[in-house]
């Protein structure tokens, strides 16, 4: 797994690459990171930034949390459904 660097510097690094005063080689190798890495915090920032279509990480997040709630709200209909069956199976008369 690569190794993850702090949101600072990516900003740092993004700001610089944005700039457009080195080639994205360049830069990419004067911070220590490979040219595809740059190209995609780039490509992240765009989409961050609202320059580039694409999900947000605050909407990734939003609908991450969302997904969750809803697996929960399955699980406990399913419960309730299950209960609910066994009660009124109970309640036959014989």
């Amino acid at each position: 797994m690569p190794k993850a660097f702090p949101l600072e510097f990516r900003r740092d690094v993004v700001a610089v690459a944005r700039r457009g005063e080195a080639p994205i080689a360049r830069i990419a190798k004067d911070f220590g990171i490979s040219e595809s890495c740059l190209q995609r915090w780039l490509k992240l920032a765009d989409i961050e930034d609202g320059n580039r279509p694409g999900v947000t990480q605050a909407d990734a997040a939003e609908l991450r949390e969302a997904k969750r709630r809803i697996r929960l709200l399955e699980q406990e209909s399913e419960i309730l459904r299950r209960a609910a069956a066994y009660l009124s199976q109970a309640s036959l008369p014989k």
